[in-house]
Order: structure tokens, then C-alpha cells, then sequence
């Protein structure tokens, strides 16, 4: 079996599904405001006249890097370009063009056909634009019209503001397109959707596939081939024969039947091993001969994220989460990234602080940054963008999108948790309403029948019910008061009980006789030391005034957690500098306020909780963290 090769170089906007042919539609695109919505009934998707401004794709309007830059409230954008079809497509492709984001509902013309809608500003989506093209034209016109009320409290908006300016925490809103719009040809019977899952007792993983193709349902001529390779060596070979629409193959995988042998081939942040995937589609005709239809590269990662005895365990085996807050914001093009580079850079950035894991808060990540995570090693809780208020629209607009969240990142290795509430946000009044606590509940369960095979933590912060993990924000000020709230078993179960670091409760209606239930306790947002050389306050958030107070403040919180042998990891408020929020360990252009070794040092040192076998394996890590190539990040 053989495919085409497929260049894995972090800059396809689908990492884990890619064909060798694609069309960036990035750069230059005509662009309108629309406050009046006058665009729909004027006809803006016929007449270019409107559009008498540049914008640069993907970057928000409200960015520099759009080229607009303007911040007001503008709650419809319009957006035109021309394109070019690839000159290689044969009789019977389709011409498919693809989204990655856009905030918050999108409606999409080709040549002046309506071929779709979309709403939710984290989730990509599609249109097969085939039947709207021109016959005969050189040129096609892509016309693109978005919606984000900006005062919808309603919407899944996560950290953007629904003020005119930012203020308190929230930040400077992301309108329309933010992530890459691309083109692909590809056949008329091709792979749409692909998902890997790993059991590593069985000695397999799954392969969940889903298929467009216009072909008789159980007619037996379409065959799926995989195959799956570690660097040259072949692990599986495996066929089936395509009856439906959905393919699921289970796929033996032989080398890990030797447990004495097998950690070569998991994934962890210490060994980040992947295995590559060549998927090919054959079409047998009556008498028995193939013709590949379709040909895509994927990848996966062998690995188990889950609970047990109040730990946290990857593969099994208890493991010590050292965690930051990502944001995921750049001063310049906001929520979007200012390149594919910048992405991997992120990533590098992390890992060179010393952690372990990624946050990523209140955002819905490029999955670029994903396979960043995938290949270099880093895990990651995925969370989504939260509304502010509750009532029948928020819940189906945010339960319709977290499932699309589910639905496309389930299949990265570096993603061990989920994420669908953060601080009560959108269910301000769950203590005391019945309804807020059964759609809270219910999207967890909701969680854990799409994806079983991760932990679901319901509300992180507090007021938490139905959760696998019990994660904590406390923004104590001092190591003292940290180790008061956390040092003991004691103290820890009188925090879950009668806690209220945030001012609410942490659990709520916690078992009187076992308040952890066997779950793990974690410190999930703490810190967050406001770098301020002028000395003045600021919102909710301790303020040092020099470098050195900030090394020595950095060092007791941390020492304060580690110390803990109860809670079983941590994640530190925050990795950059964001808007007015100056507590990044990073400023928001990256750059670092101490050395990036002295960080390190603090984040990595040994926690009181780590097993002993967990513990040495944690000092070679460290140990080899310590030597690797990098520090790049500049100081102050």
C-alpha cells in the first residue's frame, strides 16, 4: 500500500486529515461594515460596489493585523474575494471550501449563490460549492457575511467584551474570520471526518471515518486501507470493505502485546511518540480491479488520560500536572495568531517555562496549535468560550457548539480533559437553580457519551457537582495562606466543604463522609502575580513592583503548591501578559520577566504528591529538560 507523501509541517489548517493539494484563501479580501444590515436585502453578495476596503484574512477587523483596526461596535461584516479554481480537478470532484472559525454566524455565497449558514465562532465548518460555481468562468467570486452582537450576552463569547472598551478581564472583541479559509478539490467519494482512539489493553486503536460519497450503499466495491507506520516501521496493515457512510476499524496493533516493550510506542509531554496514518480509498470494479478514489495522511497518539485514587494518571500511571493558563491572545491580531509559527512558538514557549500542560481558557484553540501540542509534547484541557447569561437560547447555542468541539478535537493525543464551564459563567445561579444545575450536568454527560475515554470537570473553579476532578481557584496571596488551605487532608476537605476562595462555594453538596469521592484535587488557577512597576492595584490580582519581588512571590506560591501532598497538580494565571491583565509570567509580546531556567526551576520542582516511581521518572525529565536547546525567550 502506498500513498502520495503529505507534508506534516504544522501549517495545514486540518492537520489530521490533509491531502497534498490545498488553496490557501488567506491575504487580501474586499471588506464592508454593515451596522444598518442593510447588506442582505441590498444585494451585497451580487455587487462588489460595497466593499471599499482591504482586509487581510485571517486576522479580526477589530486587529491591526486585518489591516481595519477598528475596535467599535460593528455587529455585521461583509467580506469578498475572487479566486481561481486549481487546473488539475477532474470530471466528478467537488470543490469544497472550508472555514476554521468564524464569530459568531456566517452566510456564505459563491458566484451569487447562497450555499450556506453557520453559527458558533470556535467551530469550523464547510460548503460543497460545486453546483454554485459558473460553468465556464475563469474567476468565482466567495462573498462572506457575519454577525456578532456584540452585546448578546446569550453567545458564547468566552473573554470578549460586550463593552465599548476592555475592561476588568475581558478584552477587545474577534468579529467574523479569524482562522484559515482554505480551498480542496477532492473526489466525489471521499473521507470527510477522521477520529483515533487508542486501547491500549486490547492492543488496538479505532479508527472513526466518515464518508461523502455518491455512490449504492453496500454494493462492496469501496475498500478503506490503512496503514500505520512508526518512523520506517510498520506497525498495521488492515482493509475493510465500506457499507455505510461511517467506517469504524478496529486495528490490532501487535507491538503492544509486549508490555515489557510498549512504552516506545505511547504518547506522552516527556516522549510525544506519534504514529503516522495513510488512508487510501479503492474502488474494485466487476472484475476485481482497484482504482484509488481517495488518499489522505493523518496521525495519531497511543495514550489513556483518566482517574483514579485521587490522581490524575496518563497511561496508567499517576502523573504530576504542571499547568498554565494560555489565553491565546497577540497584541497585534487578538484571538487569531499572527502566523502558523507563531503557533509552534507558543508551544515551544510552554515548555521551556518548565510545564507540563496548557489551559487553554476560555477559546477554542487552532487546531494547528493541537498538533503542536501533538508533536512536541504537551498537554492540554480544552475548554469552551462561556455565555454570560442562562435561558433556552444559551443552552442550545452552547451545547450545539461544545459538541462540535468534542466532535473535532477528540482525536488529539495532547487534549486529557474537557472543559464546558468555567466560574458559573452562563449558569451564574447554579447554587440555588435547579435548571442551571441540570443543563450543567447534563452537558457533562452529554461530554462523556461522545468521549468517554477523558475527564469531564463541570465547572471548573467552583460550584462544581458532577465532575471527575475537583479543580480549585484561589488567588491567595501569599505561600502562607496557600499552604492553610492545601497543606493537609484536613485542610483540603474543609476547602471542597466549606471553601469559598471566589467567594462560592467549591462543591456543592459535597458527601459529608467522603468529600473527594476518590477524586484528584487540583489548583487550576493561582497566582497571578500583576507585574507593576508603578506600584498601583489592580483587579483582583496580587502586584509586584520589581523583578526581584516578583522572583521571590513567584517562588513561595509555587514552593507552597508543590509542597502539597494533596492536591494533584496545578495550572499558574498566566502564561503572557493579556490587554490590561499584566500577570503574564511572559509580556504580551513574549518576552520573558525572569529567566527562563530561574521559571523553571520553581514550576518543575518535585511535588510532595508525586509517587516515589513517579518522582524519579519526574527528575529525569527534569534533568533533561534542563539541557535541551532553547531559552530563547528574552528577559526584562
Amino acid at each position: 500500500m502506498s500513498t502520495q507523501p503529505v507534508a506534516d509541517d504544522g501549517l495545514h489548517p486540518r492537520p489530521q486529515l490533509r491531502r497534498a493539494a490545498w488553496t490557501d484563501l488567506g491575504g487580501a479580501w474586499g471588506f464592508a461594515h454593515d451596522d444598518a444590515d442593510a447588506g442582505r436585502d441590498a444585494g451585497w453578495h451580487r455587487d462588489p460596489a460595497p466593499f471599499d476596503r482591504t482586509i487581510t484574512v485571517p486576522f479580526p477587523p477589530e486587529s491591526a493585523a486585518s489591516g481595519i483596526h477598528d475596535t467599535a461596535y460593528h455587529p455585521v461584516v461583509w467580506y469578498r474575494r475572487t479566486l481561481r479554481l486549481p487546473g488539475d480537478h477532474r470530471r466528478g470532484d467537488r470543490v469544497l471550501l472550508h472555514f476554521r472559525a468564524v464569530d459568531y454566524r456566517a452566510s456564505v455565497w459563491v458566484d451569487g449563490t447562497h450555499v450556506g449558514d453557520h453559527e458558533g465562532g470556535m467551530t469550523p465548518f464547510s460548503f460543497d460549492v460545486t453546483a454554485a460555481l459558473t460553468a465556464g468562468a475563469d474567476e468565482h467570486t466567495v462573498v462572506v457575511r457575519a454577525e456578532d452582537l456584540p452585546w448578546d450576552a446569550e453567545q458564547p463569547r468566552g473573554k470578549q467584551d460586550w463593552q465599548d472598551s476592555p475592561h476588568v478581564i475581558w478584552y477587545h472583541r474577534t468579529t467574523g474570520i479569524w482562522q484559515p479559509v482554505w480551498l480542496e478539490v477532492v473526489p466525489g467519494t471521499h473521507v470527510a471526518e477522521l477520529c483515533w482512539t487508542s486501547d491500549i489493553d486490547s492492543a488496538s486503536v479505532r479508527l472513526e471515518a466518515l464518508l461523502r460519497r455518491p455512490v449504492r450503499r453496500g454494493d462492496g466495491r469501496l475498500v478503506m486501507r490503512v496503514g500505520l507506520r512508526l518512523g520506517t516501521e510498520l506497525l498495521a496493515e488492515q482493509s475493510a470493505v465500506v457499507t455505510d457512510d461511517r467506517v469504524v476499524m478496529d486495528i490490532a496493533l501487535p507491538a503492544l502485546r509486549n508490555g515489557q516493550d510498549r512504552d516506545r510506542l505511547l504518547w506522552s509531554p516527556h516522549s510525544p511518540t506519534l504514529v503516522d496514518a495513510d488512508i487510501v480509498l479503492v474502488d474494485r470494479d466487476a472484475d476485481g480491479v482497484e482504482r484509488p478514489v481517495d488518499e489522505v495522511a493523518s496521525y495519531l497518539g497511543i495514550r489513556t488520560a483518566e482517574v483514579a485514587d485521587g490522581r490524575f494518571l496518563l497511561n496508567g500511571r499517576p502523573y504530576y500536572l504542571r499547568m498554565v493558563l494560555e489565553q491565546g491572545y497577540w497584541p497585534e491580531s487578538h484571538l487569531a495568531a499572527p502566523d502558523a509559527g507563531a503557533l509552534r512558538r507558543e508551544v515551544e514557549l510552554i515548555k521551556e517555562l518548565g510545564f507540563n500542560g496548557a489551559r487553554v481558557h476560555q477559546k477554542v484553540e487552532d487546531p494547528r496549535f493541537l498538533h503542536w501540542c501533538d508533536r512536541l509534547g504537551l498537554l492540554v484541557w480544552g475548554e469552551m468560550a462561556g455565555a454570560f447569561a442562562f435561558g433556552p437560547e444559551a443552552v442550545r447555542r452552547l451545547t450545539t457548539e461544545w459538541m462540535d468541539v468534542v466532535r473535532r478535537d477528540r482525536g488529539h493525543p495532547s487534549v486529557v480533559a474537557w472543559v464546558p464551564f468555567n466560574e458559573s459563567w452562563g449558569v451564574q445561579d447554579i447554587a440555588g437553580s435547579p435548571a442551571q444545575r441540570a443543563f450543567v450536568e447534563g452537558v457533562v454527560q452529554l461530554t462523556r457519551a461522545l468521549d468517554p475515554s477523558r475527564p469531564v470537570i463541570s465547572n471548573d473553579g467552583w460550584e462544581m457537582t458532577d465532575s471527575d476532578m475537583w479543580t480549585v481557584h484561589d488567588y491567595a496571596g501569599t505561600g502562607r495562606e496557600l499552604r492553610a488551605r492545601y497543606g493537609t487532608a484536613g485542610a483540603v476537605e474543609a476547602m471542597l466543604t466549606d471553601g469559598r476562595p471566589g467567594g462560592r462555594r467549591v462543591v456543592l453538596d459535597p458527601d459529608a463522609a467522603d468529600p473527594r469521592g476518590g477524586r484528584p484535587v487540583l489548583l487550576t488557577e493561582f497566582g497571578g502575580l500583576s507585574y507593576r512597576p508603578e506600584g498601583e492595584e489592580w483587579f483582583g490580582y496580587s502586584t509586584v513592583t520589581s523583578p526581584a519581588e516578583l522572583r521571590s512571590r513567584l517562588d513561595e506560591l509555587f514552593r507552597a503548591v508543590t509542597d502539597s501532598p494533596e492536591l494533584a497538580g496545578f495550572c499558574y494565571t498566566q502564561l503572557t501578559d493579556t490587554e490590561q491583565e499584566t500577570n503574564g509570567l511572559l509580556t504580551a509580546e513574549r518576552r520573558a520577566k525572569l529567566p527562563a531556567e530561574e521559571i523553571r526551576r520553581m514550576v518543575g520542582r518535585p511535588s510532595a504528591a508525586m509517587p516515589t516511581e513517579a518522582l524519579d521518572r519526574h527528575r529525569r525529565e527534569v534533568e533533561e529538560a534542563n539541557h535541551q536547546p532553547g531559552d530563547t525567550a528574552t528577559t526584562l
